[in-house]
């Protein structure tokens, strides 16, 4: 059997340098091209992958570049490889059961009446995956050989590349029932019926040249699934013991990324596979265990979810302490995929050149790997180099201006600044806001269309001077607001023209942030944004919402809200400094915020909402560690909206949220209203909405924004009857389920239509006459 690679990555980006992947599949989504074309576009990136991988220092023939491409998304792959898509889409399959391409994006976009897989959150990051529905009835069976033809394709160009899936456990373990399956079916169960179908894979990838295959089990480091620790490790041991018996197979190498292993780490050393990798990011450097002895140790000790270049020598030295062990060969390696961070800083012409020293994105972190796999072969001398080099730019990060700024560190804050008022004297304060029963709003973001994208492009690059720019901005609010007004909405938004992202506009207005040209990390899907970077110490310089919610608000008497986005989600969806507490920097734009928002309420603005859809995204995977996380968020959103007035209403919002998981923590942020994501799980929060007992305002989504499909009026209206059923109806707003920024104008205005009809009918049922 092959010796595994003595340097190697999890995963690599997967959109393209440039996004190329994402003009491609929208392309073929609007039939500009066809399904030859976007396979031609998808195998010369994979090319160009391995190419550039080659070229910083992975080997071609040893398994050490991933095949780790997708589509799409890489749980939907495994779900399709193994033939678990609903019923209702089973006329989608080809005469021979195969799942073709056409097919994998309807399960993952939805079509007409059918609704798409569930969309969620991957562990403790900002991608999202699609959520498997799995029940009795499905039926498994090798449907996709995807992979199998990439690893040929490579074989046939000359490399030997190590083909990467999410593991049986994990995929079951994160799989839903399916709506036919009987109340309290675990889809854990099927696994002795999936097995096979992962042995048949495993013997087509070793016929395709494949000598190493990479099984992604993260779910075995998580506590935070609704599957049992104990039940985890008992279906890892009965999964590996049948594909390590396989007598056709690669060696098998199962990488269990995002936090430590723990004590299934145990299952592992004592499974019928070859190679282990470690998070050691995360985690630390376990104790010797004598059943890993000849099984190679991969240590992820480069970071996969952060960009700092981070201390190379401390890595090393994990490294050193893994080998001490005895267990067998150590490799190197990152953390987790590189999925979750753009492709190389050097194409950041326009950053500081200071702050590029201390930076490492995907390319950078794959020539660290390299550097370490080197020290580990030739000894510590030979890469002592690189080794002073990191750590004297880690030096230099710690002592460099607006790094640590002690005017912004030695704010005073009070407890009193972390709450207002009891919720009941807001409640009736707000009153004079004077809003009928389930009011109509949206949650912020109006579709981007091209012209807007065109100006701003044109803005940026010195082409449009700043006074047009500007009235382009008024008049794309001005079109907004008045649309809102025609079909009948009840709490106006501005539709934020101006902002290109959610974080990355205030980044660009908060000092302590850069931002970058091509930074860009993929979502979802097609999707994908460019994190900030939150370098040094955050403060407001100036107003940044103000005149635009104040412009939006001199054009109709109806109220409209401003729009700020979270401290959480701010830190989420950038990437942030790894030199202090996350909850000290939270706090410090929780700050600026407050600012923001005193400064709207003077200036008239009565509903302001502060978007929070990553609270449950940075949730801790280790329940040990999680009450300190759910402590300073929490507190951190409190700080930034603690001094608003009672008659001030307060709205957040929450993507992907998990309601029951995290209810206490949602209750704590005292929020005036929340909405939240329902639509694609079919309104199934409000039962743990009422099971809590949750009591403030509260917004679950009718209309499934990551989707193209316009939801019918019957659908809607559907929804909201099993939200009023369930809750009073004092508590409920009607929403969408997120922004509308990636939805094109026709399909939005056709869904409001639906929502605003569906609401009207609603009420007439259940509103009294005054």
């Amino acid at each position: 059997m092959t010796a595994f690679p003595a340097g190697t990555i999890l995963g690599y980006p997967r959109i393209g340098r440039r996004r190329e992947l994402k003009k491609a599949v929208e392309a073929f989504w609007a039939g500009r091209t066809d399904q030859a074309e976007l396979e031609r576009t998808a195998a010369e990136l994979r090319a160009a992958t391995r190419a550039r991988l080659t070229e910083l220092g992975l080997g071609r023939d040893d398994s050490s570049i991933p095949e780790s491409f997708s589509f799409y998304d890489q749980v939907l792959d495994a779900a399709v490889t193994v033939g678990a898509i609903p019923t209702r889409f089973d006329d989608l399959r080809d005469a021979d059961g195969s799942i073709g391409l056409g097919a994998y994006f309807t399960v993952a976009r939805g079509e007409g009446e059918r609704a798409p897989l569930e969309m969620t959150k991957w562990f403790d990051s900002n991608y999202h995956y699609l959520v498997p529905e799995i029940g009795p009835e499905t039926v498994f069976s090798l449907a996709s050989e995807h992979l199998v033809e990439q690893v040929a394709e490579a074989a046939d160009a000359g490399y030997v590349t190590r083909p990467v899936i999410v593991g049986p456990v994990t995929l079951l373990a994160l799989a839903k029932a399916s709506d036919d399956a009987p109340e309290g079916f675990d889809p854990l169960s099927r696994l002795d019926d999936v097995l096979p179908v992962y042995a048949e894979l495993l013997a087509r990838l070793q016929a395709a040249g494949a000598q190493w295959v990479q099984l992604d089990e993260p779910a075995l480091v998580s506590e935070s699934l609704p599957v049992d620790v104990a039940a985890l490790a008992d279906a890892v041991t009965r999964a590996l013991a049948v594909l390590g018996a396989a007598e056709q197979r690669p060696a098998i190498f199962v990488a269990a990324p995002y936090a430590a292993l723990g004590a299934t780490l145990d299952v592992l050393a004592a499974a019928p596979i070859e190679a282990i990798g470690l998070d050691l990011v995360r985690g630390e450097v376990p104790a010797a265990l004598p059943a890993l002895e000849g099984k190679t140790l991969v240590g992820g000790v480069i970071d996969g979810h952060n960009i700092w270049r981070g201390d190379l020598d401390a890595a090393f030295a994990k490294l050193e302490t893994l080998r001490e062990l005895g267990a067998g060969p150590v490799a190197a390696s990152t953390s987790t995929s590189l999925l979750h961070v753009p492709h190389d800083v050097d194409d950041e012409t326009a950053l500081d050149e200071r702050l590029v020293s201390w930076l490492a994105f995907a390319d950078q972190k794959v020539g660290q790997v390299v550097t370490l796999a080197a020290g580990l072969a030739e000894g510590r001398d030979a890469i002592a180099d690189a080794l002073d080099a990191a750590s004297a730019a880690l030096a230099d990060r710690r002592s460099a201006p607006g790094v640590r700024d002690g005017a912004v560190r030695g704010h005073a804050v009070t407890e009193e600044e972390f709450s207002r008022v009891a919720y009941e004297e807001r409640e009736s304060a707000q009153q004079a806001l004077n809003l009928p029963a389930l009011p109509l709003t949206t949650i912020g973001s109006f579709p981007q269309t091209g012209d807007i994208r065109r100006a701003r492009a044109q803005f940026l690059r010195g082409e449009l001077p700043a006074d047009d720019y500007d009235d382009f901005l008024r008049r794309e609010i001005d079109q907004v607001v008045a649309l809102q007004e025609e079909l009948g909405l009840d709490v106006l938004v501005h539709g934020e023209p101006e902002r290109n992202d959610m974080v990355q506009y205030f980044a660009e207005h908060l000092d302590g942030f850069a931002v970058t040209q091509h930074g860009w990390v993929q979502s979802y899907g097609s999707r994908a944004t460019r994190p900030s970077i939150l370098w040094g110490d955050v403060s407001r310089p100036a107003p940044i919402t103000v005149s635009w919610a104040t412009y939006a608000q001199s054009l109709s008497v109806k109220p409209v809200k401003g729009m700020l986005t979270g401290p959480v989600t701010i830190l989420a969806w950038s990437f942030v400094r790894d030199d202090q507490p996350l909850g000290e920097t939270a706090n410090q734009v929780a700050l600026a915020l407050r600012d923001e928002i005193t400064d709207l309420e003077a200036a008239g603005i009565a509903i302001i909402q502060v978007d929070e859809p990553a609270l449950r995204e940075l949730l801790p995977l280790k329940i040990a560690d999680q009450a300190s996380y759910l402590d300073w968020s929490v507190r951190s959103f409190r700080l930034a909206t603690g001094g608003a007035a009672p008659g001030t209403q307060i709205h957040t919002h929450l993507c992907y949220s998990e309601f029951g998981v995290v209810i206490d923590a949602i209750r704590a942020l005292d929020a005036d209203v929340t909405s939240i994501e329902a639509a694609r799980s079919r309104m199934e929060v409000v039962a743990d909405i009422a099971r809590f007992g949750f009591d403030h305002g509260v917004g679950p989504g009718v209309y499934d924004i990551h989707s193209p499909r316009v939801p019918s009026v019957e659908e809607v209206e559907a929804l909201l009857r099993r939200a009023v059923d369930e809750l009073p109806l004092r508590q409920l707003w009607v929403n969408p389920d997120c922004g509308l920024k990636t939805r094109a104008y026709e399909e939005t205005v056709q869904s409001l239509r639906n929502i605003v009809e569906a609401t009207r009918r609603v009420r007439e049922d259940v509103v009294v006459p005054a």
